[in-house]
């Protein structure tokens, strides 16, 4: 019996041009150290930055309440993100968990060269909303901060590209906490 589309071993048809690789040929792929792959799952169970991202000196703020992006603007944020972003010669790196701003572009995939990170935006997608992005914690560096950056600049200028501002941002609703649970 001839494997099916989707049993192993199966051969794969393309119809146009099949899918460029995500790396030119002239980058490698390393392996992860151990340490590396704990260090991510330490960020992602308590949502803390990398220690060699930030240090002493640097600003964080919770945004208070949390800065909701509508579904237009959200649109359009990703999309201008996308067009700065540090391999493409902007200053931009997004992921689905933080927004991080850097003074100049890479030099190559996987080597910043002389950019330095000068602040990021902690951002959770698909909440509260599906197609929205919630804006709930930026940082920015002591450099940054001695450039005359603020948090507010740093989430202004993210959220410039949508034509909205931290201030004018809709905001998320606090309820009140529920009542304790009584025997």
């Amino acid at each position: 019996m001839a494997p099916g589309p989707m049993q192993q071993g199966a051969p794969l048809n393309w119809f146009g041009v099949a899918p460029e690789p995500p790396f030119s040929s002239e980058t490698t792929c390393g392996t992860m150290s151990p340490n590396s792959l704990q260090q991510m799952e330490d960020e992602e169970l308590t949502g803390d930055y990398p220690a060699e991202k930030f240090g002493e000196g640097d600003i964080t703020e919770v945004i208070r309440p949390a800065a909701i992006v509508p579904e237009v603007a959200t649109r359009a944020i990703l999309v201008e993100l996308s067009l700065r972003d540090i391999h493409n010669g902007g200053v931009w790196s997004a992921d689905p968990a933080n927004w991080s701003r850097y003074d100049g572009p890479w030099r190559s995939q996987l080597d910043a060269g002389g950019a330095a990170l000068l602040g990021s935006i902690q951002v959770a997608y698909g909440t509260p909303t599906k197609y929205e992005i919630t804006l709930y914690r930026a940082t920015i560096t002591k450099q940054a901060s001695e450039m005359g950056w603020t948090v507010d600049r740093l989430c202004d200028e993210a959220l410039s590209y949508g034509g909205l501002d931290l201030a004018t941002c809709p905001r998320a609703s606090l309820n009140m906490p529920p009542k304790p649970f009584k025997f």
